[in-house]
């Protein structure tokens, strides 16, 4: 099929690859000339047959809502906007709505995979009507791992950026205990050698896990983390899962306090911060800081 793709960075050029490399049509567009493969949203939309696919790529906000107006304005009735950034499923049911009245459909995905996804594939999580999933899935298909698993219709609008947001909670918790345990391990004076340890822990434990992997990997690149600052940013997801989580009161200690250990590195120099800013650069290429 063909595929409008709106937005060429790290994510949204590996995918175009990916998609492409699944005998796909792509027609991208980007703001930086060097990615795009036309000049404009309206190029995008006249090269496309139609009923059209466009799926937009580019940061939650502002930027998606931009693109939204624009392509709302450009589309045809039986079209379909796909938004695969991270945005806030509040804004998802705004979004379809406003392409409602214009007889477009619109489908939301939460995309997970990072700068492993090219070659590995990309967990998908995406909510809307069943007749608009329908018309996607081929793409679906051609992004999501080999196998069974990697790729979900979660529910209604708004599902799937829900479920990816809760996704990255999560993730957050386990991040936040990787760094902590690595830090107590690198306190002690008996403990002789904190990068084996992580490494034997690969096979044979119940912490076996790709961020496991990821973890050793940053630690053959720095085995004590002295090159990075303990700052590790958030992306809001983590926010917005503990607002959804009060909003229904629903306890999630470990992944809050995992948020607020965020916020704590940016006072400190924090040894977790390492590790964290460290894991989010090895799966998603996540910028860190050095020190100077």
């Amino acid at each position: 099929m063909e595929l409008g793709l709106v937005g060429l960075g790290k994510m949204g050029g590996n995918m175009r690859e990916r998609i492409r490399r699944a005998g796909h049509t792509v027609v991208g567009y980007d703001r930086n000339p060097d990615l795009a493969d036309v000049n404009s949203l309206q190029e995008l939309v006249g090269k496309l047959k139609g009923p059209r696919v466009v799926w937009v790529m580019v940061p939650a906000g502002a930027a998606t809502q931009s693109t939204i107006d624009e392509l709302a304005e450009l589309l045809s009735p039986g079209d379909i906007v796909v938004d695969g950034g991270n945005s806030r499923w509040t804004d998802d049911e705004k979004h379809a709505e406003e392409l409602k009245a214009k007889g477009i459909g619109f489908v939301d995905c939460g995309v997970s995979g990072g700068v492993w996804g090219l070659e590995n594939g990309y967990a998908l999580m995406y909510g809307g009507e069943k007749d608009d999933v329908a018309k996607v899935q081929p793409i679906f298909d051609a992004l999501k791992p080999e196998g069974e698993f990697g790729s979900v219709h979660a529910g209604k609008v708004g599902a799937g950026h829900f479920a990816k947001m809760v996704h990255n909670g999560i993730e957050y918790a386990m991040m936040q205990a990787f760094a902590e345990g690595w830090e107590l391990l690198e306190k002690v004076d008996s403990v002789t050698d904190v990068r084996e340890i992580f490494r034997s822990w690969q096979e044979g434990t119940v912490i076996r896990s790709w961020l496991l992997d990821l973890a050793v990997n940053a630690l053959d690149d720095d085995e004590h983390l002295e090159k990075l600052r303990g700052f590790a940013a958030d992306s809001g997801e983590g926010r917005w899962t503990v607002e959804a989580a009060i909003d229904n009161a629903v306890p999630l200690p470990a992944i809050t306090a995992s948020l607020f250990a965020r916020f704590a590195s940016r006072q400190d120099d924090s040894p977790q911060m390492k590790m964290i800013a460290a894991l989010r650069n090895q799966f998603g290429g996540h910028a860190v800081e050095s020190k100077k």
